[in-house]
């Protein structure tokens, strides 16, 4: 196969070839919710299509992936199968009433400020924009928010989608369910840490973040899980029921919420006894209705968990 040079749809949707095996598309050079809606709308329908040849999807925050079998679909009708895909689906993604994804809302608990991030994150100020003050702080003020508390409320206050997986195996890229203007943003650190603990919440762009292992890292720190999203030997029981290692799924909603020093302690022994379970609820998130309405429906959709 020779053609490797991009083509657009009428849509602006860059389709590009990996060689024989792969078939790049990109919806937008940026990531927004109406592209990352039509991404899953697309990503769906090729899924439920099961056309011979597509091996394996892989959906990202503005674009996707498809691995193909050349000896089954040449890439090159792949890419019209596509653009058909996206003809019929995603463009509308946004705005049509009948697309709903079903999925789940999961619970997270998160304590803020908390004080093994802070020890970490104290450790690296030479490789931060503010070495004076903390990443809260830091958050907080680049963001317009006159305290480290208001900015906490802000992150915790909206559920989030998760686009995609990946960086590390079970990390969730995490956007904000917020109109645009409302959308908080931080750099990552001018050079990146060569330590970040495990399980902690992070913020690097427009978004969060739990890094599933101790490693380096380069996001915003503000908070830390107690609850594992990565076990290897699944030794707790959603992983062992789901026979992964991985907890979140690409299409996953979550709450963020805010907890104290007694409820992290109270998560951890139940990680160490290996009884931890994650509070989930299966629900439909219309993406037309929360662009109509995004605080009302992120209310029902909290109110799921809650109920």
């Amino acid at each position: 196969m020779t053609d490797v040079t991009g083509t657009m749809s009428e849509a602006g949707t860059r389709y590009d070839f990996g060689g024989d095996e792969f078939v790049y598309v990109e919806i937008s050079p940026e990531m927004s919710l109406p592209a990352h809606f039509a991404s899953l709308a697309i990503t769906r329908r090729l899924a439920q299509e099961a056309l011979p040849g597509v091996e394996e999807i892989c959906p990202s925050n503005a674009s996707y992936l498809v691995r193909v079998d050349p000896d089954r679909i040449d890439p090159r009708d792949l890419v019209r199968e596509l653009q058909r895909i996206e003809t019929e689906v995603g463009s509308a993604a946004s705005e049509d009433p009948d697309f709903v994804v079903d999925t789940r809302i999961v619970d997270v608990p998160i304590m803020f400020a908390d004080p093994w991030t802070h020890e970490v994150l104290m450790r690296f100020r030479d490789r931060h924009q503010d070495p004076s003050g903390t990443d809260l702080d830091y958050g907080a003020r680049i963001n317009g928010y006159d305290s480290a508390e208001s900015f906490i409320d802000a992150l915790a206050g909206s559920p989030y989608l998760v686009t995609m997986m990946g960086f590390v195996p079970g990390l969730p890229w995490c956007f904000q369910l917020v109109p645009r203007e409302r959308q908080v943003e931080v750099p990552k650190y001018v050079r990146p840490r060569t330590e970040t603990p495990e399980r902690a919440f992070g913020f690097g762009g427009a978004f969060a973040v739990i890094y599933p292992v101790k490693g380096a890292g380069g996001y915003q720190l503000f908070g830390s899980a107690p609850a594992p999203i990565f076990d290897g030997a699944q030794e707790q029981p959603d992983f062992a029921e789901e026979d992964s290692v991985v907890f979140f799924r690409h299409g996953d909603l979550i709450r963020f919420r805010r907890i104290d020093q007694g409820e992290y302690d109270e998560v951890r022994g139940l990680v160490d006894a290996r009884q931890w379970r994650y509070r989930t609820r299966p629900v439909q998130f219309s993406p037309s209705r929360w662009i109509a309405d995004p605080d009302g429906t992120n209310a029902a959709l909290v109110g799921e968990l809650d109920r």
